[in-house]
């Protein structure tokens, strides 16, 4: 049985681990394009922006919903979303951290 290494990283890297995987599909980034230029948006509406399929576009707005990068809400057959802007906040300030971090070591690097 394999061991779940994950829990040996601290809650901030995981969590920023976590924030950066859910937004690391193309798609994902057009729909949060899409969002963040209203406030809310019905899903059929992002399906006639993007080359995607209803059901495709679906699954990346779950996954990030289940990252907590948007919130949304079902009304019968419409769904509507927006951008979860704290959310967006703490992975903006735990990305500057890390580039911080990184940057501080960069100066003690050998190549």
């Amino acid at each position: 049985m394999a061991i779940n290494k994950k829990d040996e990283f601290s809650p901030q890297e995981q969590e920023l681990a976590a924030l950066a995987k859910a937004m690391s599909h193309p798609a994902r980034i057009a729909i949060l394009k899409v969002l963040a230029g209203k406030n809310e948006c019905i899903c059929g509406e992002i399906v006639d922006l993007l080359p995607l399929a209803q059901s495709t576009v679906s699954q990346h707005l779950k996954e990030l919903k289940d990252a907590g990068l948007i919130s949304g809400s079902i009304d019968g057959p419409r769904s509507c979303y927006c951008i979860n802007w704290e959310a967006f906040e703490a992975f903006n300030n735990g990305f500057n951290n890390l580039l911080n971090d990184l940057r501080k070591q960069k100066a003690n690097q050998c190549c």
